[in-house]
């Protein structure tokens, strides 16, 4: 069967990973974490003390210390999705932290740091049968992509779901701390001058807010199939 290019675009906390994964599970694709990727840098300067004191990123020094940070994924037959390695180091948790979410979109915005991001998400989906996620996979990573899904949902419905995941995993979570991130990221992401968050002109778009997790794998299943049958 020919496979093909899936790009799910969307807002911050609004299930498209959770969405990408089980389908590449399902259909047996490669499935990249974009988001992971630019959390995965966050954490290297948060670490390596790149950020300054206004919040700001100290862009020469990270430019300078770009290609030493490697990111891989790794297939954990235990979940049965990739975890995040930076620099050989497990860091999928880490990664996921209130901290690293408040500090990604300014990262994320950095020309160079999306210009190094793109061109290996490019690599990894050179071969199509992958499921790739993000904020500009189906404008700007995979503009031919066969299948191309917008997802959204209310910042109040995004910022409980993120409550309730951190809660799930033991780690602190302040429902207040996460809504004012989620606006805030919803702006700097749909405003930053490289790949701006936006629907691709011939995404499909899905407004999850009142849909259950196994409904949103469905119609996404069946949007697959439908992609699959028009290009057999």
């Amino acid at each position: 069967m020919k496979k093909i290019t899936i790009a799910i675009d969307g807002h911050s906390s609004c299930g498209k990973s959770t969405m990408a994964k089980d389908l590449a599970r399902e259909v047996g694709y490669v499935y990249v974490d974009t988001g992971a990727m630019y959390r995965s840098v966050t954490l290297y300067a948060l670490r390596h003390g790149l950020f300054l004191e206004d919040g700001s990123v100290d862009t020469a020094a990270l430019e300078q210390q770009m290609p030493q940070i490697h990111i891989s994924f790794k297939f954990n037959p235990e979940t049965g999705r990739p975890d995040t390695y930076l620099n050989n180091e497990y860091v999928e948790q880490e990664i996921r932290s209130l901290e690293v979410s408040n500090h990604v979109s300014p990262v994320a915005a950095i020309p160079f740091v999306r210009t190094a991001m793109v061109a290996q998400q490019q690599q990894m989906g050179k071969d199509k049968g992958v499921v790739m996620d993000g904020r500009d996979i189906g404008t700007t990573v995979f503009p031919d992509a066969e299948l191309k899904v917008f997802v959204t949902a209310s910042a109040q419905v995004r910022a409980q779901r993120r409550y309730d995941e951190l809660k799930a995993k033991g780690m602190p979570a302040d429902f207040d701390d996460i809504l004012k991130n989620v606006e805030e990221r919803d702006y700097i992401d749909s405003h930053r001058e490289v790949s701006p968050l936006r629907k691709a002109d011939d995404a499909l778009e899905l407004d999850n807010s009142n849909m259950t997790i196994p409904e949103q794998k469905q119609w996404l299943l069946d949007r697959f199939n439908e992609r699959i049958n028009q290009n057999s």
